[in-house]
């Protein structure tokens, strides 16, 4: 059952926060937020404490600043939110703070801060001991409209890497609107949310060359393909995500539960392309 309206504030209007907005805002909610997405000012305190008081329900889904490694809302709005009288917190973090597992499956009790994100396993703790109230939800990488393998094909840019043995989980956008809408009424917990097939990369460029009707690009190595060093940093951690806890807790289910019914509905979806990107667990974009 769908939570009744409420005013949700949200710090980084991003990829995965648009996607939820728009849910909601159909819903009947209201949603405010910073970020290329929204209309707040983040450094206007006074704009952004006003709707603080408006909110009844605060996410945040921006990253630790990259300069060093600090989390930009606790820092500057972290003592309002211990004092705020909302209802419901939630912040968007990422899979990447269980580091490499060598392949093997993680849940939520699989330790964390052995990995390469120390900032992003900071904040996510952070945020945890912020108030009772806290959903924090582990995201691997994402795709969708605009943002999928499907695009970085038709542009030219998706690659084959010759890595044996990666292997890493996905979650499609809508999937993570409908998990954190379902955290509304859930408890206050660390979610992981992902699909139910992890797979290597090469195999989901070989599903959207397919869907697309050409050849897949040829099987380069990663000094011949050019990857960033964020990229390699991305291929060198391999992981199974399982999200059996936001099944059970939360009653999550995703629509597209392995990449191949989401490439398929997305070579199939005629909606207006957003700004492509890498698969958000290898960059710091705003999730």
């Amino acid at each position: 059952m769908a939570p009744a309206p409420g005013h949700l504030l949200v710090f980084g209007m991003g990829y995965s926060a648009q996607a939820l907005a728009r849910t909601l805002r159909a819903q009947g909610w209201t949603v405010e937020g910073s970020g290329r997405g929204g209309t707040l000012d983040f450094a206007d305190r006074g704009a952004v404490l006003a709707a603080l008081g408006r909110a009844s329900h605060v996410l945040s889904s921006v990253p630790p600043a990259r300069a060093d490694g600090r989390d930009p809302v606790l820092d500057a709005y972290g003592d309002a939110l211990r004092g705020w009288a909302g209802q419901w917190t939630g912040y968007l973090s990422s899979t990447g703070v269980y580091g490499d597992a060598r392949g093997a499956w993680v849940d939520e009790t699989a330790p964390v801060g052995g990995g390469r994100r120390t900032a992003r396993v900071e904040a996510d703790l952070a945020w945890q001991a912020l108030r009772a109230d806290v959903r924090v939800f582990r995201l691997p990488g994402i795709y969708g409209p605009g943002r999928s393998v499907l695009d970085r094909l038709r542009e030219g840019s998706a690659h084959r890497i010759d890595q044996p043995g990666q292997v890493f989980s996905r979650i499609h956008v809508e999937d993570i609107a409908r998990g954190v809408i379902a955290g509304f009424a859930g408890p206050a917990e660390v979610y992981n949310l992902a699909d139910d097939l992890p797979a290597s990369q090469n195999a989901v460029v070989e599903e959207a060359a397919r869907l697309l009707g050409i050849a897949p690009p040829p099987l380069l190595s990663a000094d011949a393909a050019g990857l960033s060093p964020l990229a390699r940093a991305f291929y060198a951690e391999n992981r199974r995500v399982a999200a059996g806890k936001a099944r059970r807790l939360l009653g999550w289910r995703p629509l597209y539960p392995t990449y191949r019914e989401g490439l398929r509905a997305l070579s199939a979806s005629t909606s207006p392309s957003i700004a492509s990107a890498e698969p958000a667990a290898a960059s710091g974009d705003q999730r």
